[in-house]
């Protein structure tokens, strides 16, 4: 189809790498940040990266109860202050490894003696080289504009860190499960996921909502389907929603609703009704089985029994819609005129 569904379909492998190429950094951070007696993590990101750092956010917060700040790199790089990294292991995410605000953060971290971390697709990277720790996604070359298979890859590998950091008891067996189950469900789910896009050749605008652990994946998704088919798309958290947003839905409007098992799953169930209330059309990506049959507009994700890797499915499914809503639209989503594939913000 394209270049960005080839690489959308090489997840599964990378994924199934990173755990064997890092395994021993994973350790030594992990021991590092236990010896210094650390107990808060500062992420500096940008756009895509930005969004897997919010996907860490919350599992170190649930997994082991590590508060973590969104950083604001350009506190740093503009205007020159310097960040108070008390207790705190400072980690840099950047598919490229040539964010300079985000590097600039990294070195005023090592200039104060921290741990810092750099989660980089470039072992050669300034970022990479900067850092006391790398950790590689090792996805290969990604060609398309729209990042993709180095999304999962830095979730995965923040999940895997925390999973080592938190020593938490279930966690890794379920990381273990995704590439397995990822790779069987896009055997098969490419195709019901381009019919459903057949119905909007021409949406211009549309919403995606999510909470808690679909949070990240609302705005990765929204972004996705922004930056490759030109249109108005934005990613909202459920609880936020209704503060608003909401009042912009109109009937026939499109939402989609990422609905996954687990704490939030009421709520999305509370959204949903709600926008038919209201006579939008509503897309519902979910886990739950009857719920799926009961939307007349859905696709089911597998479900492993938490929501904390629900992500590592719904992720590929939007990025699948952006794909091929492209393609029904008669767009090339491998390239842009107006964005860059690497982009250096300072």
């Amino acid at each position: 189809m394209s270049l960005l569904f080839d690489e959308i379909m090489q997840q599964p492998n990378v994924l199934d790498g990173i755990k064997r190429k890092n395994k021993e950094k994973f350790v030594q951070i992990a021991d590092e940040f236990r010896n210094l007696g650390l107990d808060s993590i500062y992420f500096v990101a940008r756009g895509t990266s930005d969004h897997a750092c919010i996907y860490a956010q919350y599992l170190f917060a649930i997994c082991g109860g590590i508060p973590c700040t969104l950083g604001t790199p350009s506190a740093v790089s503009k205007y020159g202050a310097e960040i108070k990294f008390s207790n705190t292991a400072v980690i840099g995410v950047s598919q490229s490894g040539k964010a300079e605000d985000v590097l600039s953060v990294i070195r005023q971290a090592n200039a104060q003696g921290k741990l810092t971390v750099a989660v980089t697709n470039d072992e050669d990277s300034p970022l990479a080289k900067e850092a006391k720790y790398h950790l590689f996604c090792n996805a290969g070359d990604e060609k398309s504009i729209a990042a993709t298979k180095t999304f999962t890859s830095q979730m995965y590998i923040l999940a895997q860190l925390c999973a080592e950091i938190t020593k938490n008891e279930t966690l890794p067996a379920l990381l273990d499960k995704v590439p397995l189950a990822l790779g069987s469900m896009l055997s098969y789910i490419p195709a019901s996921v381009a019919k459903i896009c057949e119905r909007y050749r021409y949406l211009d605008s549309a919403f995606v909502l999510g909470r808690g652990m679909t949070y990240p994946i609302a705005l990765e998704g929204a972004l996705k389907i922004l930056e490759t088919n030109k249109i108005r798309m934005k990613g909202n958290a459920i609880s936020d929603f209704y503060h608003g947003p909401l009042a912009q839905v109109e009937e026939d409007s499109l939402v989609i609703v990422l609905a996954a098992e687990g704490p939030v799953y009421d709520d999305s169930i509370a959204m949903i009704e709600r926008l038919h209330e209201i006579g939008a059309e509503v897309l519902v990506i979910t886990d739950n089985e009857r719920l799926a049959e009961k939307e007349r507009f859905s696709i089911k994700v597998p479900n492993l029994g938490s929501d904390i890797v629900s992500p590592f499915f719904m992720a590929p499914v939007m990025q699948l819609f952006a794909c091929c809503l492209a393609d029904v639209k008669g767009i090339d989503p491998n390239s842009s005129a107006v964005l860059k594939k690497i982009t250096i913000t300072k």
